[in-house]
C-alpha cells in the first residue's frame, strides 16, 4: 500500500506537468487507482502467479530501459520525463504486488489471460516504447509557444494566420546514435506527415543532428544552417513580390542543412547557402548527414507528397523538401505567382 500511495501522489504531480504540455495521463491515474484497489488490470479474471512474476520482471526492466533512454535528454522537460519514467516503474511494480494479493485471495484456478492489453500490444508493434511514442506529438500554437516565435519567425508583417501552424515535438538521433529532443513548427496541412516522417527516421536511426526552432537563432537562416539545424517555418515574402515563400507558409522542411547546402549560379557567380557548406557540394564524396536520392529521408518525404530540391535543374537545394506549387495553390489560392 505504501507503493500505491506514493504512486497516487506522484500521478497527481505528473498530471500537472503534463497538463502544462497539453497532454493527459489518464493511463497513469487509472493504473494508480488499480493498485490502490488491488484489482488486476487484465480482462477475464486473475492471471496465474507465473504471469504475475513475469509482469513484475517486465515492469522493472521497462523502468530501467526508460530511464536509460531518457537520461541523455539535454533539453527542457528532462525532469518531467524522468519523473514519469520512475513513476511508470513504481506503478508496474505496484500493480504486480496488487495482482499477487488478488491471486492469493482468489486462488490459482483463474484462467490465464494476456499480460498486455490489446492497445499496449499494438503500441509495442511500432518498435518504439511508450515513452518514445508519447514524445512525438503535434499541438496548436499555444500562447507560450507564440511568445517564443513572435517577432522572430512569426514576424510583425506575417500574414499567415497563427491557427494555420502546428508545433511538433519529436525525438531524433545524431550520427553517434545519441537521442535528442526536437522542436519544429510546420503548416497544419503537413503536420501529421512530417510527424510520421520524423518518427520513422528516428525509429530507423537515420541521423539528424539538430531539430530546433529557428527562433533560437533569432530566425536567422544562415546561422541556423551553419549549425546544421533542421527546421521549417520562418515567415518571409519572396523577394520583390507579395507572395509568401514555402518556408513562410511552413510547407517546406530543411534537413541537415550544413551538409546539404543550397547552390545556384547567378551572373557567373556561385551562390552557396550556408557559405560554410561549400565543402559538401561534392555529392560524390562520402560524409555524415548527406541526403541522397533513394535514402530513407528522401524516400519518406517523396512518399508523403514532397519534392526534393536536390532534383531541381536550375539550382540545387539538397536540404530542402517542399510541397509542390500545385498543391499549395489548392490550399492558398491567393498566394500564387
Amino acid at each position: 500500500m505504501a507503493v500505491a500511495i506514493a504512486a497516487d501522489a506522484k500521478a497527481s504531480e505528473v498530471a500537472c506537468d503534463r497538463q502544462r504540455s497539453g497532454r493527459a495521463i489518464n493511463t497513469v491515474s487509472l493504473a494508480a487507482s488499480v493498485v490502490q484497489r488491488g484489482q488486476p488490470p487484465v480482462r477475464g479474471g486473475q492471471p496465474p502467479r507465473t504471469t504475475i512474476a513475469a509482469m513484475a520482471a517486465s515492469g522493472i526492466e521497462a523502468y530501467h530501459k526508460d530511464v536509460a533512454r531518457l537520461a541523455p535528454f539535454p533539453r527542457e522537460g528532462k525532469a518531467m520525463r524522468v519523473k514519469e519514467c520512475i513513476l511508470t516503474g513504481l506503478l508496474a511494480a505496484g500493480m504486480s504486488l496488487g495482482l499477487a494479493a488478488c491471486g492469493q485471495a482468489g486462488g490459482t484456478n483463474a484462467p490465464a489471460t494476456d499480460a498486455n492489453p490489446p492497445a499496449e500490444q499494438a503500441a509495442n508493434n511500432t518498435g518504439l516504447s511508450t515513452s518514445e511514442q508519447e514524445a512525438f506529438y503535434s499541438t496548436p500554437i499555444t500562447d507560450e509557444i507564440f511568445a517564443r516565435i513572435k517577432g522572430k519567425s512569426f514576424k510583425d508583417d506575417c500574414t499567415l494566420p497563427r491557427e494555420d501552424l502546428r508545433y511538433l515535438h519529436v525525438l531524433h538521433k545524431d550520427k553517434d546514435g545519441n537521442v535528442h529532443e526536437g522542436e519544429m513548427i510546420v503548416n497544419q496541412h503537413i503536420a501529421e506527415d512530417v510527424l510520421d516522417i520524423l518518427r520513422e527516421l528516428y525509429k530507423n536511426g537515420y541521423p539528424i543532428e539538430k531539430i530546433r526552432l529557428v527562433d533560437e537563432y533569432d530566425a536567422d537562416d544562415e546561422r541556423s544552417m551553419e549549425d546544421n539545424n533542421s527546421s521549417s517555418f520562418n515567415f518571409r515574402f519572396i523577394s520583390h513580390t507579395n507572395r509568401i515563400s514555402n518556408h513562410g507558409l511552413g510547407l517546406a522542411v530543411d534537413i541537415n542543412t550544413l551538409y546539404n547546402p543550397y547552390t545556384k549560379v547567378v551572373d557567373g557567380e556561385r551562390i552557396i547557402e550556408p557559405i560554410t557548406g561549400e565543402p559538401y557540394l561534392d555529392r560524390d564524396a562520402s560524409f555524415d548527414y548527406k541526403i541522397e536520392k533513394g535514402d530513407l529521408c528522401y524516400t519518406l518525404f517523396i512518399e508523403h507528397g514532397f519534392e526534393w530540391g536536390g532534383e531541381w535543374t536550375d539550382r540545387k537545394d539538397y536540404q530542402h523538401f517542399a510541397i509542390p506549387d500545385e498543391k499549395i495553390a489548392e490550399w492558398y489560392p491567393n498566394n500564387v505567382k
